[in-house]
């Protein structure tokens, strides 16, 4: 797999992946969160301890110099923040459903967000599995989710939904643990 470099080092000419060896967003620098304001922090602070690490998995599959590819996972309903990257952002859906604004996508579609294009989506009844294409080894992730109110029915849905998460199957399958 390719991993996270510097940027004196030179892109690879031709390069083999495998899903098994991706590796967990925690083991991998290559997504940094920008600094919070006091709601988003708080928010995200209320939202881990109600579960939210339950409706979601994030891998890096392949990285190089000026590129990157990672896989999504978020379960049903999962209530994905408003926010925006540093870098444009391909995403390509392998599994499942998501509503972005009034267009449903499936498997097979996918849409194009550019830098610093504010987006959230909203994972179908089965969830949703993504391909996510990036111009970059390491991006920035700025949370702009500033309503309180919508902390407040994020943390109710991760709550009312938590236990079926840990049992949602993967709609595609693609990416089975070992």
């Amino acid at each position: 797999m390719g991993s996270s470099t510097s940027q004196n080092e030179v892109a690879p000419r031709f390069a083999i992946f495998r899903a098994r060896d991706a590796r967990h967003e925690g083991e991998a620098p290559f997504m940094e969160y920008a600094p919070m304001t006091a709601v988003v922090a708080e928010g995200a602070r209320r939202a881990v301890e109600a579960g939210a690490d339950a409706g979601h998995e994030l891998k890096l599959l392949f990285a190089m110099p000026g590129f990157s590819l990672t896989y999504v996972w978020f379960k049903s309903a999962f209530p994905l923040p408003r926010h925006a990257h540093n870098v444009d952002c391909l995403y390509y859906i392998i599994g499942g459903s998501l509503m972005i604004g009034h267009e449903e996508l499936g498997v097979g579609d996918g849409f194009f967000a550019g830098k610093d294009v504010p987006y959230a989506y909203t994972p179908g009844a089965a969830g949703v599995e993504v391909l996510e294409f990036r111009a970059a080894a390491v991006f920035d992730i700025r949370i702009l989710a500033e309503n309180p109110a919508f902390w407040d029915r994020a943390i109710a849905t991760i709550r009312s939904r938590r236990s079926q998460w840990e049992a949602e199957p993967r709609p595609a399958q693609v990416m089975r643990s070992p």
